[in-house]
């Protein structure tokens, strides 16, 4: 019987990956063999989540330190990390920030930080996968998350330095994967709709958002934990080496209406 995801003995690099969705994929990879290196700038809560992942999974965990806005970081990074593992086989670029501001008061900061980090970092990441793990060994799995907010726009939270940026991730997705199937290498990109995580229970479980769902979400409902483990397993596995260049929305059907 042939196991199609099967990803032991694989390495995935996952950035913004010390709370939230990130974890949610490492542990989908993990939960199918895979080491992982936990990639944030918090240290502390990036020794948790390798500690987490090692004992529930048994897999190698290698957490590493980084701001993604900062080359030299971000090269030294996955400098280490090849030198560790001797190999990535899978990016998933997760690291992202969100300003929230009515348009005409968005000052240059935010909208410029937001680039930065959501579209720049990644590119910045990506680069230095490909470069010195991806392009050599002629394989890999790029995942950038995006959002559906990349492909549409919004009337309940204003953020158009995040439309912009990940509007930005999803064209970047296209060029790369262009660009570097010829290595192997596939760049897909998730856009994830609205999802329970720490940081957005608050709103997601308030009487205003449920009412809001039922009209704006097909399935009335928000993403639950571990509702977009398949699509990052199904990306990042041998078995997707067919699809690049692919805008996959995770999102109840929000965009589809």
């Amino acid at each position: 019987m042939k196991s199609y995801f099967n990803l032991k003995g694989a390495v995935a690099l996952i950035t913004g990956c010390s709370t939230g969705l990130g974890v949610q994929m490492a542990r989908a990879l993990a939960n199918q063999g895979c080491n992982i290196i936990p990639v944030a700038r918090r240290e502390d809560k990036l020794k948790e989540v390798a500690a987490m992942l090692h004992e529930e999974f048994n897999v190698e965990a290698l957490p590493i330190r980084c701001d993604i806005t900062d080359t030299k970081m971000v090269d030294d990074m996955v400098k280490k990390a090849f030198e560790h593992f001797g190999r990535i086989d899978i990016l998933i670029n997760n690291a992202g920030t969100g300003a929230v501001a009515p348009a005409e008061d968005i000052t240059d900061e935010q909208f410029e930080n937001e680039i930065k980090i959501d579209l720049t970092g990644s590119f910045k990441v990506a680069r230095a996968v490909a470069k010195q793990a991806m392009i050599p060994a002629k394989y890999g799995r790029i995942i950038n998350i995006s959002s559906m907010y990349g492909l549409v726009g919004n009337k309940i939270a204003p953020c158009s330095p995040y439309h912009a940026a990940k509007g930005g991730v999803i064209n970047m997705t296209r060029g790369l994967a262009a660009e570097w199937g010829k290595y192997g290498i596939t760049v897909n990109a998730i856009c994830p709709g609205y999802f329970w995580t720490p940081l957005t229970k608050d709103t997601l479980e308030t009487e205003w958002f449920q009412n809001y769902a039922k009209g704006a979400i097909p399935v009335e409902r928000y993403g639950k934990e571990g509702e977009l483990d398949t699509a990052a397993i199904f990306l990042a596995s041998p078995a997707s080496s067919y699809v690049n260049g692919v805008m996959l929305p995770v999102d109840g059907g929000y965009t589809c209406i």
